[in-house]
């Protein structure tokens, strides 16, 4: 699967765990204090786009209001690295998406709507309706937790 190229389990199991791995580096990018988080969309085994939790392009880096309560504008790493690919030459079609947390069910529905076929995560949240609609839809959900 990896992405467009067919590998063993082994190999396809080293490439998650470092593309996850990337993910949680770039996540540090965010100015989101209750929780960073980032993703990277590969296909063919090269980053096609990336995305961390933050605002929309022009807006102040302040994520959370005065009471630490996030703010409802603020983009999650997964809807970033789809709408980024939206504003590139690139296409999703049969990619894989590497999330450091799990998807919502709204970043669930991008990322059907975006023919990602493969989603690979690291910490579970709290919700489980985004993992659930992936799995719905036929998408391979695969969880690389600590």
């Amino acid at each position: 699967m990896g992405g467009g190229y067919l590998m063993t389990n082994d190999k396809q199991q080293q490439f998650d765990y470092r593309y996850l791995e990337m993910a949680r580096i770039w996540a540090k990018n965010s100015y989101c204090q209750r929780r960073q988080v980032g993703a990277l969309v590969v296909k063919h085994n090269m980053i096609i786009s990336d995305g961390y939790n933050g605002t929309p392009s022009g807006f102040e880096n302040v994520c959370e209001d005065a009471n630490g309560v996030t703010k409802p504008y603020v983009l999650h790493a997964e809807a970033n690295a789809i709408t980024k690919l939206a504003r590139s030459s690139n296409n999703s079609d049969g990619a894989t998406i590497y999330i450091t947390a799990s998807p919502c069910i709204e970043c669930a529905k991008l990322i059907i709507q975006a023919g990602i076929r493969r989603v690979v995560y690291g910490e579970k949240y709290r919700l489980t309706d985004g993992i659930e609609l992936l799995e719905r839809a036929g998408i391979e959900v695969v969880y690389l937790g600590d």
